[in-house]
């Protein structure tokens, strides 16, 4: 983690408390937050005056009133600072300008090789994030950059671990070479688990507990539980790609062991079955341009390959009692043929305790998931508050 000064005078994280219960939108007075909080007028008086001069509260209108002078009502004010948030895929790559909600402001997609090198990458993401400050004039606002990454990552550190498809980049100190350009806090994680905190925090926070599953080049799944994320010992909680599967044999894995889900059930696996039936499929999405032009042999494996992963999240169906389980990644856009086949399995062979009101569901924020997280990720931290809750985060 990055040990840039932190951006925000330390008055506002002693405020979170009101904070976190105005992170929901909705105008508030004093009146009401006192109820709500349970701390005195003067108490509250001082945090919302802290919190306004920060620009983090900003006055909406008046109440209704009960006699009197109307009493204004505040709410908070996302576009007050801007987060930088970047998602390094494989292949594509993106980073955005983003408000404390998430919601991108700009955003820059460009096609970068992960396997570069971080030096190469790193300073790509810089260039993207210095040109995107400069262009809205924001520089003066940022509160902090996320980055996600595919592969596993030491979050306490912000360095990658042992990561499958990253050359180069085992170790790597990712906070300090992005703070010798830009002296805010760095946050790293997997890219994975930033896509189930975008989803999370954008359709379903709701939700206290919910799996979100990436299938595309790799399988990854993220997880939250008690409405936090839940990151493992080394960051590497989730790795559901490198999970043996009941029906993996002996087939090679690019981590190198042998039978793994993601083996027989990500995109280069269902591609070289189609291969194997004469098909022309050489990426991953070209399985979803098959599938599109109805090509029925697509479609098949497709399904086939949520069956393989429903019969690993069957067993993660009983070990957490998700209530939702949403399915993400490039696969999940080929219709519902994937999540079908996940479906099938899952709600044949798991409980029906676990499963009465379990949903599965395909992801609503689509490319814009990690994007969310990353801002997210930051936001949490620097405020030292998440929806409804405050609390200063340990790592």
């Amino acid at each position: 983690m990055s040990t840039a000064v932190e951006p925000l005078p330390v008055g506002v994280r002693e405020a979170a408390d009101v904070l976190s219960v105005m992170l929901d939108g909705r105008p508030r007075t004093r009146a009401e937050l006192i109820a709500l909080t349970g701390m005195g007028r003067s108490t509250v008086g001082a945090k919302v005056d802290t919190l306004l001069s920060s620009g983090l509260l900003a006055p909406v209108g008046s109440a209704a009133s009960t006699g009197g002078r109307p009493p204004v009502q505040f709410s908070f004010a996302p576009s007050a600072r801007v987060v930088i948030a970047a998602d390094l895929g494989a292949t594509p790559a993106g980073v955005a300008l983003t408000d404390l909600a998430g919601r991108p402001i700009d955003v820059v997609v460009g096609e970068l090789d992960i396997a570069d090198g971080p030096e190469s990458v790193l300073s790509w993401v810089l260039d993207r994030a210095n040109e995107l400050l400069q262009h809205h004039g924001r520089r003066d606002d940022l509160v902090g950059i996320g980055i996600g990454v595919p592969g596993p990552v030491e979050h306490s550190t912000g360095r990658p671990v042992r990561p499958p498809i990253m050359p180069g980049w085992d170790g790597y100190d990712i906070p300090a070479r992005v703070t010798r350009d830009l002296d805010v806090p760095v946050l790293v994680d997997n890219d994975v688990n930033l896509m189930a905190l975008g989803e999370h925090s954008t359709a379903h926070s709701e939700v206290a507990d919910l799996l979100f599953v990436k299938v595309a080049t790799g399988i990854g799944a993220g997880i939250i539980t008690h409405g936090r994320l839940l990151r493992g010992a080394k960051g590497a909680a989730g790795d559901l790609g490198h999970v043996a599967s009941p029906h993996g044999g002996d087939v090679l894995c690019r981590c190198g062991n042998r039978g793994c889900l993601e083996a027989i059930a990500s995109g280069p696996a269902v591609a070289t079955r189609l291969r194997d039936q004469g098909v022309d499929a050489r990426r991953t999405l070209d399985i979803v341009e098959l599938v599109e032009a109805g090509e029925v042999r697509a479609a098949t494996e497709l399904r086939q390959a949520g069956r393989f992963i429903g019969e690993v999240l069957a067993t993660c169906v009983s070990l957490l009692n998700p209530s939702v389980i949403v399915l993400g990644g490039l696969l999940t856009r080929a219709g519902d043929h994937l999540i079908a086949g996940v479906r099938e399995v899952v709600y044949t062979r798991s409980l029906p305790l676990a499963t009465g009101s379990l949903q599965i569901l395909p992801a609503t924020t689509g490319r814009d998931a990690a994007i969310a997280g990353a801002a997210v990720m930051v936001t949490e931290r620097i405020l030292g508050v998440r929806k409804g809750v405050a609390y200063l985060p340990t790592g």
